[in-house]
Protein backbone atom coordinates (compact mmCIF):
# COMPACT_ATOMS: atom_id res chain seq x y z
CA UNK A 1 0.00 0.00 0.00
CA UNK A 2 1.30 3.50 -0.83
CA UNK A 3 0.58 6.67 1.08
CA UNK A 4 0.73 10.30 0.04
CA UNK A 5 0.82 13.27 2.42
CA UNK A 6 -0.05 16.76 1.18
CA UNK A 7 0.01 19.95 3.27
CA UNK A 8 -3.39 21.64 3.48
CA UNK A 9 -3.82 25.26 4.50
CA UNK A 10 -7.04 26.94 3.47
CA UNK A 11 -6.73 30.47 2.17
CA UNK A 12 -9.67 32.68 3.08
CA UNK A 13 -10.56 36.33 3.47
CA UNK A 14 -12.42 37.89 6.39
CA UNK A 15 -15.66 37.56 4.40
CA UNK A 16 -15.29 33.78 3.82
CA UNK A 17 -16.68 31.11 6.11
CA UNK A 18 -16.35 27.39 6.80
CA UNK A 19 -17.90 26.46 3.47
CA UNK A 20 -14.98 28.18 1.70
CA UNK A 21 -12.56 25.98 3.62
CA UNK A 22 -14.66 22.90 2.85
CA UNK A 23 -14.66 23.76 -0.86
CA UNK A 24 -10.86 24.03 -0.89
CA UNK A 25 -10.48 20.70 0.90
CA UNK A 26 -12.99 19.09 -1.47
CA UNK A 27 -10.98 20.35 -4.45
CA UNK A 28 -7.80 18.81 -3.01
CA UNK A 29 -9.60 15.50 -2.42
CA UNK A 30 -11.20 15.49 -5.89
CA UNK A 31 -7.90 16.24 -7.65
CA UNK A 32 -6.16 13.34 -5.93
CA UNK A 33 -9.11 10.96 -6.24
CA UNK A 34 -8.99 11.52 -10.01
CA UNK A 35 -5.36 10.32 -9.87
CA UNK A 36 -6.40 7.09 -8.13
CA UNK A 37 -5.72 8.10 -4.51
CA UNK A 38 -8.22 7.49 -1.70
CA UNK A 39 -8.59 10.20 0.93
CA UNK A 40 -8.10 8.89 4.48
CA UNK A 41 -8.04 11.83 6.87
CA UNK A 42 -6.66 15.25 7.82
CA UNK A 43 -3.93 15.13 10.48
CA UNK A 44 -2.24 17.84 12.54
CA UNK A 45 1.56 17.66 12.70
CA UNK A 46 3.15 19.77 15.41
CA UNK A 47 6.76 20.86 15.06
CA UNK A 48 9.25 22.98 16.98
CA UNK A 49 10.97 25.85 15.17
CA UNK A 50 14.36 26.69 16.69
CA UNK A 51 15.23 30.21 17.76
CA UNK A 52 17.16 32.48 15.42
CA UNK A 53 19.88 34.53 17.13
CA UNK A 54 20.02 37.02 14.27
CA UNK A 55 23.19 38.87 13.35
CA UNK A 56 24.85 40.13 16.57
CA UNK A 57 21.49 39.68 18.30
CA UNK A 58 19.67 42.05 15.94
CA UNK A 59 16.45 40.63 14.57
CA UNK A 60 16.55 37.68 16.95
CA UNK A 61 13.44 35.51 16.99
CA UNK A 62 12.41 33.19 19.83
CA UNK A 63 11.70 29.51 19.34
CA UNK A 64 8.08 28.48 18.90
CA UNK A 65 5.83 25.55 18.15
CA UNK A 66 3.63 25.47 15.06
CA UNK A 67 1.08 23.08 13.61
CA UNK A 68 0.65 21.99 9.99
CA UNK A 69 -2.40 20.20 8.60
CA UNK A 70 -1.69 17.25 6.33
CA UNK A 71 -4.15 15.45 4.06
CA UNK A 72 -3.43 11.71 4.00
CA UNK A 73 -4.21 9.61 0.91
CA UNK A 74 -3.60 5.95 0.10
CA UNK A 75 -3.44 3.93 -3.06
Amino acid sequence: MNYKVIPFTAKITKDDNASSVATQLQSLIDANTNDGWTYLRLENVETFVAADAGCFGLGAKPAYTTTFRMAIFQK
